[in-house]
């Protein structure tokens, strides 16, 4: 005879599936509606200047680039580093794809492509994330951070637009919100991937409180590791944030570990260890060089140990990482998931942002610090409202004593001359 509470779970179980199949043809009907509907004559015009400029710049950038390497040949680069020159190549190259990105983006959207200029933009969002990164090595944080940022929201809020599915999306969640989330919450399975594929839902809700509960976790784990084991006695605070027990490095770790093994959280030991050992490895490798490369600063160097990898990172690392991902997986991810459900529900879309915004902040902040650190370590003088209010509030020796971790020389980053 089957038991009452069986018999019940299967009931909600299919009411649930029976709303979630309206809401999904209500979702497709809806989409389908959008995808007719004529792209506004203002995008109309934001896409022929997209044209336009594409179509400018791109014989430009062949120039340059031609011009440079004549340069190069001259020695006109002989006061600058290797890495430096290959990163200003770099960042030539990647200015050259976003203008064939952006004249491909501007003709789907004359030609009221919605899903196709949506996908562009997406494209186009990473392009500009990678030009981010490699104008922070090579200028460290200029003016030109700015027009990418306003540019990178704009093309994040015109995705969200052309995109049908991701504008119905948000419309669904707001209507299922309430329903789905009490019911969810009252059976505790909140958060979780409801198609089985994955352990968790990958949503920004989800991502978001991985990266801050791992900062403080990790940033505990390093802590005691370095009073245990590095220097025996002897505490050293190991934050990586101006404010708070944040260490990034964890964060981003276990956000990735968490993204690469949603899927594997049934594989065996050996396979999710592997794979969490080749993504710490290559991530603290990538970490370190990012690092250097852009603000002069070390913050560990394994040169003379076992497999190490430039200093960047070693063996008996990779080993720590690969059983960090193994535990993070198998027994920690689901009583976090368990801790950041015991934020009620009605409250964690408003808590979760207020949250995310501090966070961005104090990241925000963290780089300009550091930013301003290494341009009086290079003997620049104060020179700026930004750079004079660092100097007063976050000087070296504030600096030194918040990130006791870390050394910074200008002379090992490769910001062009």
């Amino acid at each position: 005879m089957p038991n009452r509470h069986n018999v019940e779970r299967d009931t909600k179980t299919d009411a649930k599936l029976e709303t979630k199949i309206e809401a999904l043809e209500e979702k497709e009907a809806r989409t389908q509606t959008v995808l007719k509907k004529k792209i506004p004559l203002i995008l109309k015009v934001f896409a022929i200047l997209c044209i336009v400029g594409g179509v400018a710049v791109l014989p430009m950038m062949a120039f340059v680039i031609v011009v440079m390497v004549f340069a190069l040949q001259d020695g006109s680069f002989a006061g600058d580093s290797t890495a430096t020159v290959v990163l200003l190549f770099v960042e030539l190259a990647l200015l050259a794809v976003l203008a064939v990105a952006f004249v491909v983006f501007g003709i789907r959207l004359l030609r009221d492509k919605r899903r196709n200029a949506a996908q562009m933009a997406e494209v186009l969002t990473g392009l500009l994330v990678a030009a981010i990164l490699v104008d922070i090595m090579l200028f460290g944080l200029d003016e030109t951070l700015i027009f990418y940022a306003v540019l990178m929201v704009f093309l994040v809020a015109l995705t969200s637009y052309l995109d049908p599915s991701l504008a119905e999306e948000r419309e669904l969640q707001r209507k299922l919100r309430d329903m789905e989330t009490r019911a969810d919450a009252k059976e505790g399975t909140l958060g979780r991937d409801e198609t089985g594929k994955g352990f968790i839902a990958l949503n920004f809700f989800n991502l978001f409180w991985i990266f801050v509960v791992c900062c403080v976790l990790g940033l505990i784990i390093e802590t005691v590791y370095h009073f245990a084991a590095v220097n025996p006695g002897h505490y050293q605070d190991r934050a990586g944030m101006l404010y708070g027990p944040f260490s990034p490095i964890y964060g981003f770790g276990a956000v990735l570990m968490t993204m690469a093994l949603n899927r594997f959280h049934k594989k065996n030991f050996i396979v999710i260890f592997l794979v969490s050992a080749a993504i710490g490895g290559i991530f603290e490798y990538l970490t370190s060089w990012f690092m250097q490369y852009s603000f002069g600063i070390v913050a560990w160097d394994y040169t003379g140990t076992w497999l190490s990898i430039d200093g960047r990172t070693n063996g008996m690392f990779m080993i720590m990482w690969g059983f960090l991902g193994l535990a993070w997986i198998k027994l920690l991810l689901p009583q976090m998931l368990k801790l950041v459900n015991l934020i009620p529900w009605n409250w964690r879309y408003a808590v979760t942002s207020v949250c995310a915004i501090l966070m961005i902040a104090n990241g925000a902040m963290t780089l300009v610090a550091l930013d301003c650190w290494y341009g009086r370590m290079a003997g620049k003088a104060p020179d700026s409202a930004i750079d004079q209010f660092c100097a007063e509030h976050y000087n070296n020796e504030f600096m030194q004593e918040r990130f006791q971790s870390m050394s910074i020389d200008p002379e090992k980053a490769t910001r062009a001359n």
